[in-house]
């Protein structure tokens, strides 16, 4: 099978509070040089240029940000760099990537990625992208799981079918998603080898979400079917008079614990290919010194009206960007 059109959407909104004093509301996590030179969200773009090019980015944003945003990526259509009016959460944002992307080519894949995520095996993960894009360029919704290293309280899981192994090319089952567990239930889960952590990334064709999006958020795909282009000057104030018709709920709530055509990509992790940027500050000599080359994912929980990444579960990709 071939690649499809894969776009990458970015969820780039946040209040700057959870990396304070150096993220704050005007200057989130995101946009810092965490780790090196690039901000949090040009080593995202950068990451997966050799599979998506600057004109197949878009970045959903604040209008507080997007200057900044703008500024930061240079290469990216300064169309597809999208300020919501306001705070809904994942759902509308991603609704709203996926109505101007299907404006274009319906059939695209696009890969929701949050924009704070550190990747340390880069060439590693995009094979996961790679293969998990053309699992999605059929008519499932498809979640990426993470093989865990330990019992981690602070994520939720996605529950395979029995004898799944990490690393394969095809999608599977999903069984269940399950909430962030107790202690025992994380340890129960990790000896089960079925259970993997909810990495909050997505892919899906356009097409194929936004029919989800009409049949679980009617609301919100009403407001988003029907803008202009992007590139329209009748864009920003049709979008400031829709989108607060939106449904304000996560993508994880609103459409992935409803729909039945949800298939996971259950990913192999090697030890150090992520890191949590909140706590790179506070953890990282620890870890190191006992022979890990990252600091641990991330164990905090996210606020209910960002866009940065679903609300149903933590990542153990990144903190969330707020």
């Amino acid at each position: 099978m071939n690649t499809p059109e894969l776009h990458a959407v970015i969820l780039a909104g946040g209040r700057g509070t959870r990396f304070w004093p150096r993220s704050r509301t005007a200057m989130p996590k995101q946009l810092l040089p965490v780790v090196g030179e690039l901000s949090l969200l040009q080593q995202t773009i950068r990451r997966v240029r050799d599979l998506i090019p600057p004109e197949r980015v878009w970045v959903i944003t604040s209008e507080l940000l997007r200057a900044k945003v703008r500024k930061q990526l240079p290469d990216v259509p300064a169309s597809q760099i999208v300020a919501e009016p306001e705070g809904r959460n994942t759902a509308p944002a991603i609704a709203l990537a996926a109505a101007l992307i299907a404006q274009q080519n319906p059939d695209a894949v696009m890969a929701v990625l949050p924009s704070d995520h550190l990747i340390l095996d880069e060439a590693g993960y995009l094979n996961v992208l790679e293969s998990a894009s053309r699992a999605a360029s059929g008519d499932k919704l498809v979640v990426l799981g993470i093989q865990p290293r330990y019992a981690e309280t602070g994520y939720g899981y996605i529950e395979f079918p029995q004898g799944v192994k990490a690393g394969r090319k095809t999608a599977v089952e999903v069984v269940s998603f399950r909430e962030k567990p107790e202690q025992s239930v994380a340890e129960e889960f990790l000896a089960a080898g079925n259970f993997y952590w909810n990495s909050g990334q997505f892919l899906w064709r356009a097409g194929t979400i936004l029919d989800a999006v009409k049949a679980h958020l009617p609301k919100t795909y009403k407001a988003v079917a029907s803008l202009p282009s992007p590139g329209s000057r009748k864009f920003k104030a049709a979008l400031a008079k829709a989108y607060p018709k939106t449904d304000k709920t996560s993508i994880d709530y609103g459409i992935l614990e409803k729909a039945d055509n949800i298939a996971g990509f259950p990913a192999r992790i090697s030890a150090g290919m992520t890191s949590e940027a909140g706590k790179l500050s506070t953890s990282s000599r620890r870890r190191t010194s006992e022979g890990m080359r990252s600091t641990p994912p991330s164990s905090c929980s996210t606020p209910p009206a960002t866009t940065s990444t679903p609300q149903a579960s933590s990542s153990p990709w990144s903190t969330s960007t707020t």
